[in-house]
């Protein structure tokens, strides 16, 4: 179980995250105003899918109607589909250590092409 609460920092702001809902192999985070949400979760079967998933939200002028505000919203998940036997968790940590090292290089560099839709 992780501590509580957690904490995300985005364009150097530091976003607190008290525990909202915990439960078997599940557990949410939330910033006090809702605009900010990690869950964080876990599901055993055939194979074992591990989600860590960041939600957000902002209040924005309507696109078409700038005198009314709306929510627009967003997410990103990080998923590990993982068979029941054949690797550790250290093997598993050092595929994703690879993974995430490649989105980060150059200053995160490939995420930026990954957004602007390049593939």
């Amino acid at each position: 179980m992780l501590a509580d609460p957690q904490s995300v920092t985005v364009n150097s702001v530091a976003i607190s995250l008290p525990t909202i809902t915990r439960g078997t192999n599940l557990s949410v985070y939330q910033s006090s105003d809702g605009n900010n949400k990690l869950s964080l979760s876990h599901t055993y079967g055939k194979r074992i899918r591990r989600v860590c998933r960041w939600d957000f939200r902002k209040l924005a002028a309507n696109q078409f109607d700038t005198t009314i505000n709306q929510y627009y919203s967003g997410a990103f998940y990080l998923v590990c589909d993982q068979p029941l036997a054949g690797y550790t968790a250290a093997e598993l940590k050092l595929q994703s250590d690879g993974w995430l090292a490649y989105l980060a290089a150059s200053s995160y560099a490939k995420i930026t092409n990954f957004l602007g839709g390049e593939t």
